[in-house]
């Protein structure tokens, strides 16, 4: 008789919720504060730069001053999209293709023009973490450009990720001073968030020492889904879907007895707010105001308002980013590209932490199966 499987009866949870997984120096949430490298979001998002906050995530400090006009001269200048890469881009299907699936095969592809691909020493991560973030946003822009007929749009060697970001968008042009700067508030504040599924999907492939690419490739793979940076893009939807502010509140009762789920609410993590919804809260008033679609914003606080006095369930980062994407001009269906355009800071980070301490992710699984099974000839089975 075949030896029974063992049984485990340590920590087990759907999700893994609650189960530590491994240490970490990079983010950390406690309570309802959540801090890159000790510093609270809110610090950072009111002084930091998200080329700085890239270099505090990968070096576990802020810069110098000639460290920041490195890492922005180094960010800016690997912006740049080779002509042999953008063909291959041309290459590729983009109408009625989603755009995660497009980055994630064009991330891949971007291995194959890296010197430093097959290296896994902390010094050519480093290079690699630079090339990979610097370019995250101009692919993006590529595609966007591609799929339009559009020639993608180079960005400019003098400015910053941001600014490149906005303007290619655009078709090169100047973008307005305000969306650069919330634009480059965003991009700090969705840069790395703990042990989120595409944190520990980035650790997990890294944990066979497989290369960097692969490592983010797993990652985008993981933030595609609707569960995780999806999320944003379902929000804006639902917003349409609903229409009018007269109708939210009824949506929400409905959905609520219909047990569906409302995008944008509630954290497997927080349970007294997101302090980063709360930062794009403010900033979705101002821009739906700006842009003549306050009922945006309204509707979505008649929403925020509802689920908590119905449920106690409070928004995530999704809920209100998706307005501020929206009153920006910002495709929705880029909104979850967006969203990977700044935490592969974190990813990166994330990968080179699990490099310098690794052991391969092996975890066991509690059987629920049949015991016992005897095999038969076909000729004998009912």
């Amino acid at each position: 008789m075949a030896e029974a499987p063992q049984i485990y009866e340590g920590a087990i949870d759907k999700g893994l919720e609650g189960i530590v997984a491994c240490t970490t120096a990079i983010s950390s949430i406690q309570g309802n504060t959540l801090s890159y490298r000790g510093f609270t979001i809110e610090d950072l998002a009111q002084n930091s730069t998200f080329e700085e906050t890239a270099f505090l995530l990968w070096n576990d400090r802020l810069p110098t001053a000639a460290e920041l006009e490195k890492i922005k001269t180094d960010l800016a200048t690997e912006a740049t999209l080779s002509p042999e890469f953008i063909s291959a881009l041309k290459a590729m299907p983009s109408k009625g293709v989603h755009p995660m699936a497009w980055l994630r095969t064009a991330v891949s592809m971007m291995a194959h023009w890296d010197q430093d691909a097959q290296d896994n020493s902390p010094e050519a991560n480093q290079r690699k973490a630079v090339r990979l973030t610097a370019k995250m946003g101009a692919i993006v822009c590529a595609f966007e450009a591609i799929r339009n007929g559009k020639e993608p749009v180079q960005p400019k060697k003098d400015k910053s990720l941001a600014w490149n970001f906005m303007s290619m968008l655009k078709g090169g042009a100047e973008p307005k001073a305000d969306h650069v700067k919330i634009f480059d508030t965003c991009l700090i504040l969705h840069a790395d968030h703990e042990l989120n599924c595409s944190a520990f999907a980035t650790r997990v492939t890294t944990s066979s020492l497989s290369d960097l690419h692969s490592a983010i490739v797993s990652a985008i793979g993981a933030l595609k889904g609707p569960l995780h940076g999806g999320a944003n893009e379902q929000v804006m939807l639902m917003l349409k879907r609903i229409g009018t502010i007269e109708k939210a509140q009824q949506f929400v009762k409905d959905a609520l007895n219909a047990k569906e789920k409302v995008m944008g609410i509630g954290h497997r993590v927080y349970k007294d707010g997101d302090p980063r919804a709360a930062i794009l809260r403010k900033i979705s008033d101002k821009l739906t105001k700006e842009s003549g679609e306050h009922h945006l914003y309204e509707m979505s606080i008649l929403i925020d308002d509802t689920m908590y006095k119905e449920k106690g369930l409070m928004p995530n980062v999704d809920f209100y980013s998706a307005t501020v994407y929206y009153s920006m001009g910002i495709p929705i269906d880029l909104y979850t590209p967006i969203f990977a355009v700044s935490r592969i800071a974190g990813w990166c980070a994330h990968a080179m932490e699990q490099y310098e301490k690794n052991r391969i992710y092996r975890p066991r699984g509690k059987w629920t199966g049949k015991m016992n099974q005897t095999w038969k000839p076909v000729a004998q089975r009912g």
